[in-house]
């Protein structure tokens, strides 16, 4: 006897939502301050702002998933782990929460953060 299959439906994830999952993952990384926007030119309000989502490109093509995030680093980390760290993180929690594959993580280190000391 054979069982046949049958198709129940199919899911969509919107892109605002694979957004949200990168952004929150973006902020559990060491030296992340914040993620910026693309033309990182439109202002210290940008900055400022409470937006986290600001920053985060996604794109999917034929179920493969690529990330580009413009993000601002805390002086005094080292860049290259930082944004290593950010690839590996993303990479992990996007995968697990949507069992897609993600294609790239391209981390565009937009700025750098003199934290005040004193």
């Amino acid at each position: 006897m054979e069982e046949r299959l049958e198709a129940r439906g199919r899911i969509d994830v919107s892109q605002a939502a694979i957004t949200s999952i990168v952004s929150e993952a973006v902020q559990t990384c060491y030296g992340v301050v914040g993620t910026v926007p693309r033309n990182f030119a439109t202002g210290l309000a940008d900055i400022l702002s409470t937006d986290r989502k600001r920053g985060v490109e996604v794109v999917v093509r034929e179920g493969k998933i690529t990330v580009s995030l413009y993000v601002v680093v805390e002086y005094g980390t080292r860049i290259s782990s930082v944004a290593e760290s950010i690839k590996d993180v993303v990479k992990y929690q996007v995968e697990k929460a949507l069992e897609l594959p993600v294609a790239q993580v391209n981390v565009h280190v937009q700025a750098l953060r003199v934290s005040d000391f004193s």
